[in-house]
């Protein structure tokens, strides 16, 4: 309870789990190192929310972490690990030692691999969303590289905004690494409803501008889109460089176990740099605000010696207009899908299986589903896709006994 803790991170995860230690009844010194010089904010909104409102959303008010007796070090950057002397060093050169250290390092943008790829935002930070913000304000005709989650945010608030908006993604469909293709080709008819252009199986070849300022997108077969501004939103990259040179074991990220632990005993890791354990017992690099807090509840439990985390059914959620959509589960390569309610309202859910048991819910305004599908995949439950798929059966009474 007493032992002392450096987190090196200060985004959700490691912010989340300074406060868990304080809340679990943690009486040592915790210290939470951030690169920016904001206090931990909430990033959902940098890309749901960046045209209007507070974007300055804190995790907690800068009066939490003085009650707590948690040191915030803002714009303090960790250089190196020394893992036998237990302790990191800074970029001034300042030596802290720990008993547990805690890697939050997150993760980076992707960079775009193509000639003026500096003419692009990108979307990570407070700072990229208030330049996002300002080519709202001054009506841009924006270009977004990049069919995922974040890019399909940001096209849908833009274009609420009037923005002119045209998607390239490079595959044959948007969010072909995250989604079904079901919910692909909702999701992109959705859009061009609303005026967004979407371009697949478009590769982009240069971006070319003048005084730092992009004039157009040139694809691989010549065409040239016009634009005002460039978003790049081609994927993040795990920080974790520091972990690496410590000598801890990574690949496409950190890797931990179900306790946050990494190859050494004294430091854990959580969050976007991370490659965990999944309910299927295989690893993956999941990028969601669940994932980062129950990482943040692992670590602590380590830490204090508690009872183990349970591990959760991974899930995440996206805004785009008016669809609230939840996800949970990990769409298996050409599943069954099960469609409860009518796509063209806005309102439905995809239930995929594999012979019956539930592996994923794709779900839209449909709460209910949404949490029934996570159960379902959860408990391992066999449902009756005729059942499921009709609107006037109640959920539990598709589950076959």
């Amino acid at each position: 309870m007493n032992s002392r803790v450096l987190v090196v991170g200060a985004g959700h995860a490691g912010a989340t789990v300074a406060g868990l230690l304080r809340q679990a009844g943690h009486t040592g010194p915790v210290e939470l190192f951030g690169d920016e010089l904001d206090l931990p904010y909430h990033r959902p909104p940098l890309s749901k929310k960046f045209a209007e409102g507070q974007l300055e959303q804190w995790l907690r008010p800068a009066e939490f972490y003085r009650e707590q007796d948690i040191t915030v070090r803002l714009g303090e950057h960790v250089t190196a690990i020394e893992p036998a002397e237990r302790r990191v060093r800074t970029d001034s050169g300042e030596a802290r030692g720990y008993d547990h250290l805690v890697l939050a390092t997150g993760a980076r943008p992707r960079p775009l691999p193509a000639a003026g790829a500096e003419l692009a935002m990108s979307l990570r930070t407070l700072a990229d969303a208030r330049i996002l913000r300002k080519c709202v304000a001054e009506r841009r005709r924006l270009v977004i590289v990049g069919g995922g989650y974040i890019g399909l945010e940001v096209a849908a608030v833009a274009r609420a905004n009037d923005l002119e908006v045209t998607v390239v993604e490079r595959e044959d469909r948007v969010l072909a690494r995250v989604s079904s293709a079901r919910l692909s080709g909702i999701l992109a008819e959705y859009h061009r409803n609303r005026g967004t252009r979407i371009l697949t199986g478009a590769g982009v070849s240069a971006l070319d501008g003048r005084d730092g300022r992009v004039r157009a997108v040139v694809l691989d077969d010549g065409t040239e889109l016009a634009c005002d501004a460039v978003l790049a939103g081609v994927g993040a990259t795990p920080r974790d460089e520091l972990a690496a040179a410590a000598g801890l074991r990574c690949a496409q990220g950190v890797i931990v176990d179900s306790h946050a632990r990494t190859s050494d005993p004294h430091i854990l890791a959580i969050g976007d740099v991370t490659r965990r354990p999944l309910h299927t017992g295989s690893l993956a690099r999941l990028e969601s605000i669940p994932s980062a807090t129950e990482q943040a509840r692992q670590a602590v439990a380590t830490i204090l010696g508690t009872a183990p985390v349970r591990a959760e059914v991974p899930w995440f959620w996206s805004d785009q207009f008016d669809l609230k959509l939840k996800i949970a589960g990990l769409v298996p390569p050409e599943p069954g899908t099960v469609v409860r309610g009518d796509p063209a309202t806005g309102r439905f859910a995809l239930f995929h299986h594999l012979g019956g048991t539930v592996t994923a819910v794709e779900a839209a305004n449909s709460p209910a589903e949404f949490m029934a599908g996570k159960k379902f995949i959860a408990s391992g439950a066999r449902i009756d896709p005729a059942g499921l798929a009709d609107a006037g059966t109640p959920l539990r009474d598709a589950v076959i006994h």
